[in-house]
């Protein structure tokens, strides 16, 4: 199969922008075009500065499509939503059957879908890439989850195996299955990030009310995490991030920023699609409630001249044994975040027919994403030993994790239920464990309740057949 060596990249945003240097890097030809014209300026600012020849600046989309080669390789680096579709509809007359466009940003999964079936009716290729890495990765190696054609892939993996990162040699970067797989685990690796960022932030939480650490006591705490099981690139950030000093006050600059995140929806995507599928996937859920609860910042401050709580009083005595547990909470919440994660991703495949490989997933994320962490190396190795594995936590690795955090993980959650101190990852994620390996649940009672109320009927557990009961 032909490779493709040329890739228009529309859209010259900090992604798009880096990514065609990325691809300059690597001797590939590349034509750029942005609607907004100072984004344009920009770029040729940068491009002159960087000393890159072999990129065509475009001034009109016409002009954009001109400078690349028949079968053309157009990369669209652009606001997901409506944004996606427009551009689309503005190039289509100006390419020709056998065209590839390839959606680089988060776009749901099911518009991925939508988009592939009507572009392939048309005689074109599309391609939902997710890409993770933030402006470093995309200058240097992100990881890319790809969806799509097969044979369309083929012809541009060359160029995206180049782009992306790699990890003991190998690119992070992978076909995960047809039209909306891509797009689908790049949702759900957000999801995790969601879940990781909240479990750290939990931590911090808990190291300062509780520990009575100062910031660069907790950076130290966070760069011996780091040096471990824990090892992983937002353990790694937050460290730096604690010593970062405001340049007006030279206080802890993390101090000095308002406590409400952003978010821009792919963790609430995540979630939605779990509940629809029927798959548990309550710290990634919490942590998008935690974001949406921090945004209700004014009603927070007047709740806390109202509502009594414990006193938040730090120990110094018990902060050796208070840091090994949170470590091991920690621990073990994130295998358990990223057990939620991968199910999802199954559950979807298996809907779908994606047949993605979880194996492969782990592989790709180990370099380049933001949830790139030493346990991927692990969770690559239990997904490629047992391919149905039922849940990442029954893999004898990961159990045996489970085992011995599980003692410190409940002392810090009942220290902070205590404390008074808010830790709904921390908290869900152990629920998800407990609940996972309970043979007996109480949902007995909640099908008695309705069978009640509504004659919903149940099951009986020493005979077969479906039952209702006169109450």
């Amino acid at each position: 199969m032909k490779q493709i060596e040329s890739m228009g990249i529309l859209g010259l945003g900090v992604m798009g922008r880096n990514l065609a240097f990325n691809l300059a890097d690597k001797g590939f030809t590349v034509a750029v075009y942005d609607a907004w014209e100072e984004a344009r300026s920009r770029f040729a600012s940068d491009q002159a500065a960087q000393g890159f020849s072999g990129i065509t600046l475009a001034d009109n989309p016409a002009a954009f499509v001109a400078a690349l080669p028949a079968p053309r390789t157009i990369l669209m680096m652009i606001k997901a939503g409506e944004p996606v579709d427009a551009a689309i509809g503005q190039l289509q007359p100006l390419l020709q059957s056998g065209d590839t466009l390839i959606d680089g940003g988060n776009s749901h999964y099911t518009d991925t879908m939508r988009r592939e079936a009507a572009l392939r009716a048309k005689g074109f290729y599309f391609i939902g890439l997710g890409v993770s890495g933030g402006e470093e990765g995309a200058r240097h190696g992100p990881s890319l989850m790809a969806g799509g054609d097969p044979g369309a892939y083929g012809r541009v993996q060359q160029m995206l195996e180049a782009m992306a990162a790699s990890f003991d040699g190998k690119p992070c970067c992978a076909l995960l299955g047809t039209d909306g797989a891509g797009h689908f685990v790049k949702m759900v690796h957000n999801g995790i990030e969601y879940g990781i960022m909240q479990l750290i932030a939990e931590s911090y939480a808990l190291l300062r009310d509780l520990g009575g650490l100062d910031h660069d006591g907790m950076a130290r705490v966070f760069d011996g995490w780091n040096r471990g099981e824990l090892a992983s690139y937002l353990v790694e950030i937050t460290a730096g991030i604690l010593r970062k000093k405001d340049e007006f006050s030279d206080a802890p600059l993390v101090e000095m920023i308002l406590d409400s995140a952003g978010q821009k929806g792919t963790g609430r995507w995540t979630s939605e699609t779990a509940l629809s599928l029927g798959i548990p996937l309550p710290t990634i859920t919490e942590s998008v409630f935690a974001r949406a609860l921090a945004a209700h910042k004014a009603e927070r401050v007047a709740a806390a001249g109202i509502i009594p709580g414990p006193a938040r009083t730090p120990s110094s005595g018990q902060l050796p044994g208070f840091v090994d547990a949170l470590r091991d909470a920690l621990l073990g919440a994130a295998v358990a975040t990223y057990a939620q994660g991968l199910a999802v991703i199954g559950a979807a495949s298996r809907e779908h027919g994606w047949a993605v490989d979880l194996a492969t997933v782990a592989a790709i994320w180990r370099a380049g994403c933001i949830i790139r962490s030493a346990l991927l190396d692990d969770i690559m190795q239990a997904c490629r030993s047992d391919a149905a594995l039922p849940n990442l936590m029954c893999a004898p690795r990961f159990a045996e994790i489970l085992a011995r955090t599980q003692r410190g993980w409940r002392n810090t959650v009942s220290l902070a239920v205590t404390h008074g101190v808010p830790v709904p990852a921390l908290a869900s994620a152990l629920a998800y464990l407990d609940g996972y390996r309970s043979a007996r649940l109480p949902a007995n009672l909640i099908q008695a309740q309705r069978d009640y109320f509504g004659a919903h009927t149940y099951e009986r557990t020493d005979r077969p057949g479906v039952f209702h009961t006169q109450w």
